[in-house]
């Protein structure tokens, strides 16, 4: 995204692929906005950045000049114009997305397809687009994913959702055409944004470049006598990224504990059996527990020999890293106070921590709770997938921090403490 406010976009159309601003819904005192780069019922589209870049620099009569960030995206070069993958929207591809099956990756394209030409069709008023979701409402099935076309029922939405856009989106498509135009750009204006396009695309390949050349030049320096500590270093390391099993911190309401987690096949595997837990109040009570026999899940790994062995021989150091570390305690609490409020990386974390914790257990309800249909999950994937498409969500956070609290428990009753 170039701006935080105005994006830069691209629109498959029937002439062919157009670049234009989009500047998704912000406040004003009271009043609500959302708009494209265009003037009157006209939207602009141009066939390159370049002519992007050219265009906002050189014109103050639309309707985004009225934007907090109007002043920003015109002083961006071409190349920051240069729209991301995530913001193509190839709306004469469509029926082919129909076409095929309702898969995950087919469903994620098709539901924001729709939600660019659904918002077109309303800052635009193109009576023939709104009245297309008007009278289809089963496209509201497509932000629920596979699970809204599973069975009878799903394959009858996914056969209506394809019915209504053979019969009627070559109707949609044409007016989104018809109010699409593409304004004269200044020559000059033009030619210095390829230039910025040019000299960026070869500054790339430059520094692809040195990072090829230092690749191939490298050659290993002989530290004598240094050179067999530096291998010890590199071996403690790492250790665990070889074993492929990690050592991990968690910080609860009631202590720090530490235990260890890897994946098989995808599947989380933790130190423990039967869904619990065993974690230990010190790495060093880690390591002497994992020096001795014990009936756990990790004892199938084909790795956990070497861990065992380390830890016999008292070699082993249980080192955790910070990507393995999940602070528990005030995430609840934050998560009330709202979205400002919020450690992202934190919520991240433990998020992938309660989610691994019930799939190695065979529990769906942390799946379940985080789905976005649901409220905490719509809040917690507003916060870690941000979306300039999507509204703030907006207060009171009680229930939803509740929700979290309650996995909170659930996962920390799963520890089994030693």
């Amino acid at each position: 995204m170039a701006s935080g406010d105005i994006v830069p976009i691209v629109l498959g159309l029937t002439d062919g692929d157009l670049v234009t601003l989009w500047a998704p819904r912000w406040r004003d005192g009271d009043d609500e906005w959302e708009a494209f780069l265009g003037h009157e019922d006209k939207l602009y589209g141009f066939d390159s950045p370049a002519e992007l870049a050219a265009f906002i620099r050189t014109n103050d009569d639309n309707d985004l000049v009225d934007h907090p960030a109007w002043k920003v995206v015109a002083g961006l070069s071409a190349a920051e114009l240069e729209p991301r993958e995530e913001h193509v929207f190839d709306l004469v591809g469509v029926p082919e997305l129909a076409a095929g099956d309702p898969e995950p990756e087919i469903l994620a394209e098709l539901d924001e397809t729709m939600d660019m030409v659904r918002t077109i069709g309303e800052v635009c008023e193109l009576d023939t687009v709104t009245k297309f979701f008007g009278s289809h409402p089963v496209l509201g099935a497509l932000p629920a994913g596979v699970n809204a076309f599973i069975g009878r029922d799903g394959e009858q939405r996914w056969d209506q959702i394809g019915s209504a856009i053979a019969k009627e989106w070559d109707q949609v498509v044409d007016a989104i055409d018809g109010a699409v135009a593409t304004p004269e750009v200044d020559a000059e204006a033009v030619s210095v944004a390829e230039a910025e396009l040019l000299a960026a695309q070869e500054n790339e390949v430059d520094v692809e470049d040195a990072v090829e050349n230092s690749e191939e030049e490298f050659e290993p320096v002989d530290l004598d006598d240094d050179e067999d500590d530096e291998d010890d270093l590199d071996e403690e390391e790492t250790f665990w990224t070889e074993v492929g099993i990690d050592p991990v911190k968690i910080i609860t309401s009631t202590g720090e504990f530490f235990t260890l987690r890897c994946y098989l096949d995808d599947d989380p595997v933790f130190l423990g059996k039967d869904g619990s837990i065993t974690v230990f109040t010190s790495e060093r009570a880690l390591a002497r527990y994992l020096a001795d026999d014990h009936h756990h899940d990790l004892a199938q790994v084909s790795t956990y020999e070497q861990v065992q062995a380390a830890a016999v021989d008292g070699s082993l150091e249980v080192e955790v890293t910070e990507e393995n570390i999940y602070v528990l305690p005030g995430l609840a609490d934050d998560l009330g106070q709202g979205p400002e409020a919020v450690d992202l990386d934190q919520l991240d974390l433990v998020a992938e921590l309660f989610t691994d914790a019930a799939d190695y257990a065979g529990d769906d309800s942390v799946e379940t709770a985080l789905a976005k249909s649901t409220p905490l999950g719509w809040y917690v994937s507003y916060l870690l997938e941000p979306d300039p498409s999507r509204m703030a969500p907006s207060p009171p956070f009680t229930s939803e921090a509740e929700e979290w609290r309650a996995m909170e428990q659930t996962f920390e009753s799963r520890l089994v403490k030693q």
